[in-house]
């Protein structure tokens, strides 16, 4: 090695990969939902999931929502330009600041794979709610398909790329969430509002 003059380099220890054995394993969970996203009771069925918003020049925003998965109503969202663990678990605590949402019994949420939630935070605050937890199967985008077309209706009717900050994506969604939950009216909900069909469903109930 000296003749040659070779140097065997010392790869360093990952941070990240220390950190996440420092605060236990990251954990999935069975899937409880089984594709069964309407069970006839609002507050039950809680789809959840991150999405990318472009917009101004070449901006990225990330956009985290829970949605039920049988009124269809958007419960909480938030909306940050990193892609850090608070975009989760901020959105569970706007979920519980939510005064119009009642919880239904056995109620638990569902979402993919990803590192935010099979993560120790997010798992103990689901917990800590009360809520069980429910994941698709690895890779499988049917199994959280209304929350994905959620996020294709917003992406195809806010207007995101004419925003040139991020305030002014904020107050897009706000105004986004506004209209999909009071005035956007759909087929498959007996051609009402999510807020309609939910209050609809609780009084048949």
């Amino acid at each position: 090695m000296k003749k040659y003059n070779i140097i065997c380099p010392i790869r360093k220890a990952n941070p990240y990969r220390r950190m996440m054995k420092a605060t236990h394993e990251h954990r999935t969970m069975p899937n409880l939902l089984n594709r069964e996203f309407r069970q006839g009771v609002p507050g039950k069925v809680l789809l959840t999931d991150i999405t990318y918003l472009f917009y101004g020049k070449n901006q990225k925003a990330y956009l985290s929502t829970i949605i039920d998965g049988t009124s269809g109503q958007a419960l909480a969202y938030h909306v940050l330009d990193r892609l850090t663990m608070d975009l989760a678990t901020d959105t569970l605590l706007k979920l519980k600041k939510n005064r119009t949402f009642k919880k239904a019994k056995d109620a638990f949420i569902h979402s993919d794979q990803g590192v935010h939630y099979t993560h120790p935070a997010f798992q103990k605050l689901v917990k800590k709610m009360g809520y069980h937890q429910s994941m698709s199967r690895r890779g499988n985008c049917w199994d959280n398909a209304p929350q994905e077309s959620f996020f294709g209706h917003l992406k195809d009717e806010a207007s995101i790329k004419e925003c040139s900050t991020l305030d002014e994506v904020k107050k897009e969604m706000k105004r986004y969430m506004t209209y999909y939950n009071h005035y956007r009216y759909q087929w498959n909900r007996n051609k009402m509002t999510p807020v309609q069909y939910r209050d609809h469903l609780m009084k048949a109930a």
